[in-house]
């Protein structure tokens, strides 16, 4: 039950990356970027054409191709309930939402949009909510594996 709950949560997170992308693609591409917090946080409009920190630009089938494999792993691991550790299931459906989301804009306009913009504060890419999906849930799996289930088989 747990992996049909989370492969849901995994449909809201998507909804959610969406919507947050159609209104950035329709609005914020107009005005470009707009200021929310000084000095930390601007939202800023970016299409990227390539995978995280412009990597791999200009190389669409190759990505959408890596995205459909893993996505289809990670999916049949929850359901075939090769995983099911609570951090990971939650890990995975996180990574699935954040990777579906990029996905959908790669095959619906060929480019993802980004557009959460810290570079004030930092010097870092402009982003948008499914990278943060994927991070969180990549940070998650490798919390779980280098101290939880770690601590978990000291236990037995």
């Amino acid at each position: 039950m747990t992996a049909y709950i989370a492969l849901f949560v995994s449909l809201i997170l998507i909804v959610v990356d969406q919507v947050i992308k159609i209104w950035a693609y329709q609005s914020l591409s107009q005005i470009g970027s707009v200021l929310v917090i000084p000095h930390l946080l601007r939202l800023t409009y970016v299409e990227n054409f390539g995978a995280a920190f412009g990597i791999l630009q200009q190389r669409r089938w190759l990505l959408i191709g890596i995205t459909v494999a893993v996505l289809a792993f990670l999916v049949w691991t929850l359901l075939a309930k090769k995983v099911t550790e609570k951090p990971m299931v939650w890990s995975f459906a996180l990574i699935i939402a954040g990777g579906a989301g990029n996905l959908i804009d790669r095959m619906q306009r060929g480019f993802v949009v980004d557009y959460l913009d810290v570079s004030p504060l930092f010097s870092f890419p402009v982003f948008n909510f499914a990278d943060c999906c994927v991070v969180i849930g990549t940070a998650l799996m490798i919390f779980y594996i280098l101290v939880l289930e770690p601590k978990q088989r000291e236990g037995k």
